[in-house]
């Protein structure tokens, strides 16, 4: 298959336009649709199709322009990697993350980071874990780091655990559990405030019910924002299920106040670095994961 051809089609694809591909790549636009025709007629299979002046992918064009992303994405990184050994100079390092050490962890590593390779581009991006996990695996990460459960972890993924997030009861100061130990049914006879259906904290939560078969708390907030359902229970309504990276720096000051529930298993998040299996990692992705090893959490 000709890879020039492919390369050409996605930017096609990406533009919705020759004429914009043609621009993009400083050739004709005559050329442009010259080679998608010499692609089409090498693969067998039309690409394109006329809709009123303009053109429009195919079901199969759709399809293919997706799988060609994550080529060119991996040949961008494979030229970015033997670029930065050639010259061995700093370049680009981007590190995907879900919310947890995004917000909490990652901005002290970033700026040590910085601190000692001020010429690296540093890129870091928070979103879910299934996202994290798929720009990691197709190339369009560097990295990620991971708060959550053994069992989301993908067989394509080199998994270095670095810490174990224990997950806590809070109430405001001023609650009558402030500082208590009571059971977990007691727990959940309090309204909670939580975070969206299908949040990490949230699941965890029902999970303890069904393991210690207890009826299940009252969800009487919901928040999108992790920052808002703290905020809500320091002024004083509801409970919290939740990270203790997120909150230990309120029940250090007493802003807020743990619960101690009797007769359960602490409960734990994993932190973990994450990478490509059996990959050897570039000069840049070494260091950081140096400067986390060296950073105490």
């Amino acid at each position: 298959m000709n890879s020039h051809g492919l390369k050409l089609f996605y930017q096609v694809a990406v533009t919705g336009s020759f004429t914009k591909a043609a621009e993009m790549l400083c050739i004709s636009q005559p050329a442009v649709s010259s080679q998608i025709k010499r692609f089409e007629h090498e693969i067998g299979v039309q690409l394109f199709q006329q809709q009123g002046r303009g053109v429009v992918l195919t079901e199969f064009g759709v399809t293919l322009a997706e799988k060609a992303q994550n080529l060119i994405a991996l040949e961008q990184h494979i030229e970015t990697f033997i670029e930065d050994y050639r010259l061995a100079r700093t370049g680009n390092l981007h590190i995907v993350a879900t919310f947890l050490p995004a917000n909490f962890l990652i901005p002290k590593w970033a700026a040590t980071f910085k601190a000692a390779n001020e010429q690296a581009n540093l890129m870091i991006t928070t979103t879910n874990t299934k996202d994290a996990f798929e720009q990691l695996i197709n190339y369009k990460a560097d990295m990620a780091i991971y708060g959550g459960g053994m069992s989301e972890r993908p067989k394509e993924i080199e998994w270095e655990e670095l810490y174990e997030d224990e997950l806590w009861f809070v109430v405001s100061p001023n609650h009558r559990y402030a500082h208590q130990s009571i059971t977990l049914v007691e727990m959940f006879q309090e309204p909670f405030i939580m975070r969206e259906v299908g949040s990490s904290m949230r699941e965890h939560l029902f999970s303890l019910c069904q393991t210690y078969q207890v009826r299940p708390p009252n969800i009487a907030l919901q928040f999108n924002g992790i920052h808002e359902t703290i905020r809500s229970v320091m002024a004083g309504y509801g409970a919290n299920f939740i990270s203790s990276l997120a909150v230990r720096e309120y029940v250090e000051s007493g802003q807020l106040a743990r619960v101690y529930v009797n007769d359960i298993h602490a409960i734990k998040h994993k932190i973990a670095i994450c990478t490509r299996n059996n990959e050897k990692q570039n000069l840049l992705v070494q260091r950081f994961i140096e400067t986390i090893k060296n950073s105490p959490i």
